[in-house]
């Protein structure tokens, strides 16, 4: 099966994704082998950082935001888009895909527009709770829309939705805890692990907020700090400024690409924006987290928060008050075990192991129709 994947931003539109590659790759029945995938994304992006990475076939396309942009910015991103969509189109004439597998980002617009006018199937699937707005306009041209949850197939046609779970990678499920410290670094006693980071860009507010309370949220737990490019410099001077053993206990990486899966093992609490991985990868790993809403990401940060959080499996609090909450919060739930261990199994009970192979088989089924109405 010749497959053709498209998404891009942040990692919650890369990372989804990928596990329904591997999943498709592992196993004969789905015909499909990493020559037959293609990813399509933004030039010098995350996505394709990432999926360099991983050894996916990566190309580009242009593109471009729409929403939030000023009059010359949006004439300006249109014909970017537009560009995108002839490049799309020769590319895909090329490729011949049997499939294609959205899962939003601006720069999955012109690669479903150009694989739909030469009559190629299509399934979005949507990380987060909330569609954004090139999802909703995608879910259009789709055959299949996959949802993690039930109550989100209210945005589109009940006759395209199919309810899937969030996949993730299976090592989340499979990879041991102590095995994961071992492999950060990290003091395999009973000392816990704090996991702090901002999505695949990073948060500059969380980052600040860690860093005013640093050397007491050290005498807590042991801290994996993600802290994506921008601010990574000047974090890395002030750890150079902390005493030993507090310095040993500050794990700093600007981004964890092969060793995401064992910061999450590892990791016993997460402060962590709400983008789309919190809804899969937090409850794979039985992950509990203080989830800190972007307020500038159209509300679905909002959404997945308050899902995790009314299931019992995460505490928000608003950006602007993480300054002030942080560390007694952390405390709080560091030395309420009870509370803690509470909110993990809630998080676990929330994983839906199966999600790659169900999208799997829905792809599969779309390329299979194809094939005999051709």
């Amino acid at each position: 099966m010749k497959l053709v994947v498209t998404g891009g931003g942040t990692g919650g539109h890369v990372y989804p994704a990928l596990a329904v590659l591997q999943t498709l790759i592992a196993n004969s029945r789905w015909a499909t082998t990493l020559d037959d995938v293609t990813w399509v994304g933004s030039a010098d992006s995350v996505e394709e950082r990432i999926l360099q990475q991983e050894g996916v076939r990566f190309r580009a396309v242009s593109t471009g935001a729409i929403r939030g942009k000023n009059p010359v910015a949006l004439v300006r991103n249109t014909i970017r888009m537009g560009v995108g969509y002839r490049q799309a189109r020769e590319m895909l004439r090329a490729l011949q895909p049997d499939v294609i597998l959205a899962t939003g980002g601006y720069v999955s617009v012109p690669v479903v527009l150009a694989g739909r006018s030469l009559g190629c199937p299509v399934m979005v699937y949507l990380p987060d709770m909330e569609p954004g707005l090139a999802v909703r306009f995608l879910s259009r041209f789709a055959q299949k829309v996959g949802v993690s949850f039930d109550l989100v197939g209210r945005y589109f046609p009940r006759d395209k939705v199919v309810v899937t779970g969030y996949p993730v990678r299976r090592a989340l499920y499979e990879t041991d805890k102590a095995r994961a410290r071992e492999a950060l670094g990290l003091a395999t006693d009973d000392s816990p692990v704090l996991l702090v980071l901002g999505g695949s860009r990073g948060a500059h507010s969380i980052n600040e907020a860690v860093r005013g309370v640093l050397p007491h949220l050290l005498s807590l737990a042991q801290i994996v700090h993600i802290s994506g490019f921008d601010d990574y410099e000047s974090l890395d001077a002030g750890r150079n400024r902390l005493p030993e053993p507090a310095r040993s206990r500050y794990h700093l990486s600007a981004y964890l690409y092969g060793q995401m899966t064992d910061a999450l093992v590892a990791a016993d609490l997460a402060v962590a924006r709400a983008g789309a991985a919190t809804l899969g990868e937090f409850p794979a790993v039985g992950l509990p987290a203080v989830l800190v809403p972007y307020p500038y990401a159209g509300q679905h940060q909002e959404a997945n928060a308050s899902y995790m959080a009314e299931r019992g499996a995460a505490v928000i609090v608003p950006d602007g008050e993480l300054g002030i909450r942080l560390f007694p919060l952390v405390q709080d739930l560091f030395t309420n075990h009870e509370r803690l261990q509470r909110m993990s199994k809630a998080a676990r009970g929330l994983a839906v192991p199966e999600a790659a192979e169900r999208i799997a088989d829905v792809l599969l089924s779309l390329a299979q129709e194809r094939s005999r109405s051709s």
